[in-house]
């Protein structure tokens, strides 16, 4: 086997073992791809990941930057207690109505608040009404604006909360200092941040998988 064939069927014995997914989640993934949407949601692993990083938080509120088709918020509501919140931001509207029925048919729709538009717009607008801090921040949307959602994540958060950013090691793309690419100068602006920023302890790590070689980050925000 090719190593990437080895990857997808590594994958596929720990989603069968371990993720557990339904039909909501099936679902979720046929109205995404028959709606023609960007095949980059996580994987049911990743899924799972992020709804165990939300039950370690102990989590009450979730704020999502990024929503697609809502396979991954599906994932993330479901650590949340009955009267947790969770907030996501979508620019697409067409990718916000896919999303929107992926969540109603979980049964999920009391508990996420789904909005639309450009999130450099939305989050100063939540910001406004000021929430209580979020537990969880994960923020999977345009690269190239890393940072900012990044900073913006520090404002609504609490000492302790834990904000992760998807999709950092771009190919290996993150290495080059001298890229004009807007993906590649948002991740590394995203990653030195939390490298230097006094209220960030974080790291990231290297992943392969069925959907090829990439990574995240974790940060957890200081006193």
């Amino acid at each position: 086997m090719s190593e990437s064939q080895i990857w997808d069927a590594v994958d596929e014995y720990f989603t069968t073992h371990l993720c557990h997914d339904d039909e909501a989640l099936r679902a979720a993934l046929r109205d995404s791809e028959a709606a023609r949407l960007p095949p980059v949601n996580v994987t049911a692993t990743q899924g799972k990941f992020l709804q165990l990083l939300a039950q370690f938080q102990g989590a009450r509120a979730i704020l999502e930057i990024g929503t697609l088709g809502g396979y991954s918020t599906i994932w993330l509501a479901r650590a949340l207690p009955a009267d947790g919140r969770l907030v996501t931001l979508e620019y697409a509207p067409k990718h916000a109505e896919v999303a929107s029925r992926n969540i109603a048919r979980a049964g999920l729709d009391t508990l996420v608040d789904l909005r639309v538009g450009a999130a450099l717009e939305s989050l100063p607008q939540l910001a406004d009404e000021n929430p209580p801090p979020f537990d969880l921040v994960f923020i999977d949307a345009d690269k190239a604006n890393n940072a900012h959602y990044l900073e913006w994540a520090l404002r609504l958060t609490r000492a302790g909360s834990l904000i992760v950013v998807d999709n950092v090691v771009r190919g290996g793309r993150v290495t080059e200092a001298d890229s004009a690419a807007p993906d590649v100068r948002g991740t590394r602006a995203a990653i030195e941040l939390i490298g230097s920023h006094p209220r960030l302890a974080g790291t990231a790590i290297q992943t392969v998988g069925s959907k090829g070689y990439d990574g995240f980050a974790l940060a957890r925000v200081l006193d």
